[in-house]
């Protein structure tokens, strides 16, 4: 088992964050809330210059860890496009004649994505593997309260979605890895440049104590991550356990990481002057669709029953952590 990413997947990674970075950087998703109805044009010329489209990671190792990459870059800028949802999508002899240009995984009550405004063609898939054509409704609110979420229409079409969840729940996750790098960052160089009592935040104990909680939760994930794209390019039977469990560790990992991230910013943390609101309200989707920790963590125990997980999952003796 090698749960490290490629050399040329890190490459990867690191000259999507150039590209983003040249491209507008923070300014992206400003400019994606005034112009909602630009989604595409914004972000999409970028993506395109990537080559992000012709990533295969349904069919290619190699480039599935791309793709993972290619999603945690975007999180970091907080880029304003279904970056992971479009990666996802159905290819190849998966795609059993689906001609859609990305893939939701949904929940069976009021399914919805953060995919307003883009004009795409959409398949959507719940936890059982029930697959559906899927077509956005006009959004009920402005993207600065709905951060691009609007709600499905579905129309089924089958039950052969089982090996498309587990890739679908695992990718969203790397771009919420990329937001919470950018996160520990933001309150890294914050707390290094603003005084109290006559001397950087950073030199506070309590305030070392916390940057260093909040770096636990943040490795964490990343490692759990590499072990959740390596089960699901393993084809492993267990790859949908293992995405779940990836999810709700990301989810409990972004609440302490962002509340430590909001706790040393101060009031300047939900002020649009600062890039840590645009992050933190944008992440609210993947932290939130297809359902929260409470249901993620209800749906894992019932598929696990007594069994527990395996691998960097399991707690000693085999049993769940």
């Amino acid at each position: 088992m090698d749960i490290e990413l490629s050399a040329e997947a890190a490459e990867y990674g690191r000259a999507a964050l150039r590209a983003f970075e040249a491209a507008g950087g923070d300014g992206l998703v400003r400019r994606a809330e005034r112009e909602p109805g630009r989604r595409e044009a914004i972000a999409g010329p970028v993506l395109a210059a990537l080559g992000a489209w012709d990533l295969d990671p349904r069919g290619d190792p190699g480039e599935l860890e791309a793709a993972a990459a290619l999603c945690r870059a975007a999180g970091h800028w907080a880029v304003p496009y279904p970056v992971a949802e479009r990666l996802a999508r159905p290819g190849g002899p998966d795609a059993d004649g689906l001609d859609v240009d990305g893939l939701v995984v949904v929940a069976d009550a009021r399914p919805s994505g953060a995919v307003d405004g883009l004009g795409l063609r959409w398949a959507a898939v719940t936890l059982d593997g029930r697959r559906h054509l899927a077509a956005a409704r006009p959004p009920g609110d402005p993207p600065r309260a709905s951060a691009f979420v609007t709600g499905l229409d579905l129309r089924p079409i089958d039950g052969d979605g089982s090996g498309d969840v587990a890739l679908g729940l695992v990718l969203p996750c790397w771009t919420l890895l990329g937001m919470l790098d950018r996160a520990i960052g933001l309150a890294r160089e914050h707390v290094l440049v603003r005084e109290q009592f006559g001397r950087p935040l950073a030199k506070l104990q309590g305030v070392q104590f916390q940057l260093t909680d909040a770096e636990v939760e943040r490795s964490g994930v990343e490692m759990l991550a590499r072990y959740a794209l390596w089960s699901v390019q393993d084809g492993r039977d267990d790859a949908l356990d293992d995405a779940l469990a990836l999810r709700l560790a990301a989810i409990e990992a972004a609440e302490a990481v962002f509340r430590v991230a909001h706790q040393l910013h101060g009031a300047l943390g939900f002020c649009d002057e600062s890039p840590l609101s645009w992050l933190s309200r944008h992440s609210v989707p993947l932290r939130r669709l297809p359902f929260g920790p409470s249901v993620t963590r209800d749906r894992l125990a019932h598929r696990l029953g007594r069994r527990g997980l395996t691998g960097l999952f399991s707690a000693p003796g085999g049993g769940t952590p």
